[in-house]
């Protein structure tokens, strides 16, 4: 297998994740196109490096389920999608959600190797401006009705400016280029809405949670706008 030894042992441990019951070395081995001796030494890395990895030869090995990826095990690739990421989250939603990026950002580059902590600062990959419509909506509040599946009550404007009152099933946020919007169910129209958030007019939580799970409505609609 070609790459560096990181990206050996990253290899292996996405085929570990990848059997529920014990393989054996030499599927291992031949999965990943090293020898037996090799599989057998990076196994011995992974385990000292915490690694929940069961298992010996002639048995064969299982990745206790639960084990965290450590993220010097990130491939250069990976770091600069995490570095992207994190910027264009920055750049593009709230205040909570960008502070949130750069604390995750923080804390992973605080256990990269040396020569990946350049590749942190070094990026060439830049976020360029992106011009938002002004709006007043609680966004950190919105995304935590999403994640806790309460309805929401909101003063929703059309383009003329008329407000009326609908009763939401907010179960997703979509960023677009100059714009967020919510998907919901809305109660008034029985029917899957869409809800810029810049129109928005004024937003209160009933206490209720809603009678779908988020993951349902979020599959229903998908079904309904075919989108994959």
């Amino acid at each position: 297998m070609a790459g560096s030894r990181s990206e050996r042992l990253l290899a292996l441990l996405q085929v570990l994740r990848g059997h529920r019951y014990p393989v054996s070395g030499s599927s291992l081995a031949d999965e990943l196109g090293i020898s037996l001796r090799t599989l057998y030494r990076d196994i011995a890395s992974l385990r000292a490096q915490g690694a929940a990895i069961e298992g010996e030869a002639g048995v064969g090995y299982v990745l206790r389920p639960g084990f965290l990826l450590p993220p010097m095990m990130f491939s250069q690739e990976e770091i600069e999608a995490l570095v992207l990421g994190s910027r264009w989250v920055a750049r593009s939603t709230d205040a909570k959600l960008s502070e949130a990026a750069a604390a995750a950002l923080a804390k992973i580059t605080a256990v990269l190797p040396p020569a990946l902590c350049d590749a942190v600062d070094e990026t060439a990959l830049i976020i360029g401006p992106r011009p938002l419509v002004e709006e007043k909506t609680d966004i950190p509040a919105l995304r935590s009705a999403i994640r806790h599946e309460r309805k929401l009550e909101i003063g929703y404007s059309d383009e003329a400016g008329a407000i009326t009152r609908r009763i939401i099933w907010p179960f997703g946020l979509a960023y677009f280029e100059s714009v967020r919007v919510v998907l919901g169910w809305c109660e008034l129209r029985q029917d899957f809405r869409h809800f810029r958030t810049d129109r928005i007019a004024s937003m209160t939580e009933p206490g209720e949670r809603y009678p779908k799970r988020r993951a349902a409505l979020l599959a229903e609609w998908r079904r309904t706008m075919n989108y994959t």
